[in-house]
């Protein structure tokens, strides 16, 4: 009413309800808003969020779009949205994956990556219960009180020294226990800190956002931002490529030698260190079209252990799920079972 005291006339009323309104409701309401009854469109609550598109279809609302816009379309494919949601509503397992962070009070801080690990269920028909841990409680706690029943351990991006040790111990958690990792952005830089640390035996080793005098900068800034004083808007920014090895777990996931993805850093692999690194054991599988950069580092011999210097929740899409998290939340699911056998 108050829209319609300012001028403002709705073609289509959308009304957020626990319960379809019922036709009678839906006349009455038609009536006094003045508009056509087939107008008038439940917006019911739904326990998944991808349920949307199929309610709003039930409704009627893409017809009645489409009818107000006087255009033609053929009738939606709605095929792959029901395929979600029973894969969503009626999976065959399920995973638990530990989000080792310092914004988990702010949940929303992770809104994509979360929605991408659900995606990483669906071609599995597997239910991903995540499980925020905040990095300062761990390193206060230790990692066994919080990651002990975790499936996988996901360490994702962010900035600053807070939480820092916190993630490194999730990290070394997710190492030596052989537990699923995936980390993101920061997440690949720390995993590459912990494995200078414990197995390579540089006990200073770290980045130099966070220890600009470390004796080991494994992580460093990138070669043409060292003599940038003003850092607005020098960051990595955008997609870029990448090359994959073909004995590697990038490559099993793309099944492709050369990808695309979007960055957002600052700080890269050291390449002072990079051959030091690779006789340690990591397997550098995914390097900038140069050479100059590391993108994806990996541990053969883990279960399934990679990180990534980009951020792969930016394309992945409940459809076409990325196929990091896809293998990502197989490889924790088959980890499970692995030692529900073992322990049954």
């Amino acid at each position: 009413m108050k829209l319609r005291e300012i001028g403002i006339q709705p073609d289509i009323l959308i009304c957020r309800t626990e319960q379809f309104l019922p036709p009678e409701i839906k006349a009455k309401i038609a009536l006094f808003c003045n508009v056509e009854k087939d107008a008038v469109i439940t917006a019911k609550d739904v326990e998944s969020i991808y349920e949307v598109p199929l309610f709003f279809h039930q409704e009627g609302l893409d017809e009645k779009v489409v009818q107000l816009l006087n255009i033609w379309t053929r009738s939606p494919r709605l095929e792959k949205w029901e395929e979600i949601i029973q894969a969503i509503k009626n999976p065959r397992g399920t995973v638990d994956i530990a989000i080792v962070g310092k914004y988990v009070n702010l949940k929303d801080s992770y809104k994509s990556l979360n929605e991408a690990l659900v995606h990483g269920g669906i071609p599995g028909r597997l239910k991903v219960h995540l499980r925020h841990v905040d990095s300062e409680v761990l390193e206060k706690d230790g990692a066994d009180k919080w990651l002990k029943d975790a499936d996988g351990i996901l360490v994702p991006g962010g900035f600053g020294q807070r939480g820092i040790e916190g993630k490194i111990l999730a990290v070394n958690y997710a190492r030596e226990m052989r537990v699923p990792f995936l980390g993101i952005c920061l997440g690949m830089q720390l995993a590459i800190v912990e494995f200078a640390r414990h197995v390579c035996g540089w006990k200073q080793a770290n980045s130099t956002e966070f220890n600009p005098e470390s004796p080991y900068p494994v992580i460093a800034l990138m070669a043409d931002q060292k003599s940038v004083q003003d850092k607005g808007g020098t960051m990595r920014l955008g997609a870029y490529a990448a090359v994959l090895r073909e004995d590697s777990l990038a490559h099993q996931a793309y099944q492709e030698l050369q990808i695309s993805e979007r960055h957002r850093h600052r700080y890269e692999v050291n390449n002072d260190f990079r051959d030091q690194l690779a006789e340690k054991g990591i397997l550098f599988s995914g390097i900038s079209p140069d050479g100059r950069l590391v993108e994806i580092s990996e541990l053969p011999g883990h279960p399934w252990f990679l990180g990534c210097q980009f951020h792969p929740e930016l394309k992945s899409r409940p459809h076409a799920p990325h196929p990091l998290f896809r293998e990502f939340i197989q490889a924790a699911y088959r980890e499970k079972r692995k030692k529900r056998r073992k322990h049954p």
